[in-house]
């Protein structure tokens, strides 16, 4: 026995097992053309010539239009965007892409911090050295030295030959220009006493109150000396007085 469904709903209950008979009837019975119906019986399409016992499936065919339902299925998925945002999806342990991209986006700054740490402190470290450190100045003129060279061993023979020079001529001793030192520090002083800024006017008010002052002094000498004299006599001619 054959029981023929239309999805739950039971259309035909019949001891019929060929498909082609069971097909005309089902037409009969519901005014369909054979080639508008086909069976199916665990999924798959039943041939005409099949024996069919149990349940099956009556599956109505659908009529297409003109065509051109393909282009338009076509022109609808080229305006639809890929995604690229896989964030949600899931690897094959259970975990999230968005956590794994993190972590990996947290340890490359990590490893990144790290490095800046290191080469700031090396730069400190550089800086500190250079500071530390006595410049050292490279100059390097083969002309200069050149130059300095000749002009040391002319300064050397200019010095020598002068030397030899003051040998040869006489009068030029040790001695002589020892005597000649002494003899201008001897006359320096009564160069300097006459070098006082003093004017010719009260040198000369000077010299004559030096004379006048002299000649006083030798004429009382000459009165002091009268006196006695006189005295002298007087003692002289009156001897019991």
């Amino acid at each position: 026995m054959a029981f023929i469904y239309l999805d739950k709903e039971l259309l035909l209950k019949t001891n019929v097992e060929k498909c082609l008979e069971i097909k005309q009837l089902i037409s009969q019975k519901f005014g369909l053309s054979s080639n508008e119906i086909y069976l199916e019986k665990d999924g798959r399409r039943l041939s005409a010539d099949v024996n069919i016992s149990g349940v099956a499936q009556c599956r109505v065919r659908v009529l297409g239009g003109k065509g051109g339902f393909g282009s338009m299925l076509r022109a609808i998925g080229a305006q639809i965007e890929k995604t690229t945002n896989r964030e949600a999806c899931r690897d094959l342990s259970g975990r999230r892409l968005r956590d794994i991209n993190e972590e990996k986006r947290l340890k490359a700054v990590l490893e990144k911090m790290g490095d800046l740490e290191r080469e700031s402190q090396e730069r400190k470290k550089r800086k500190i050295e250079k500071l530390l450190s006595v410049p050292k100045h490279d100059f390097k003129d083969e002309e200069y030295e050149d130059a300095r060279a000749k002009l040391e061993d002319k300064v050397n023979s200019a010095v020598e030959e002068g030397l030899k020079k003051s040998e040869d001529k006489p009068g030029t001793s040790t001695e002589s220009l020892k005597r000649k030192h002494t003899k201008s520090n001897v006359a320096d002083p009564k160069r300097k006493k006459n070098a006082l800024w003093i004017d010719d006017d009260l040198l000369n008010s000077d010299e004559s109150s030096s004379d006048n002052s002299s000649d006083e002094s030798t004429l009382q000498k000459v009165i002091a000396i009268k006196e006695v004299d006189e005295k002298s006599n007087k003692i002289k001619q009156n001897p019991g007085k």
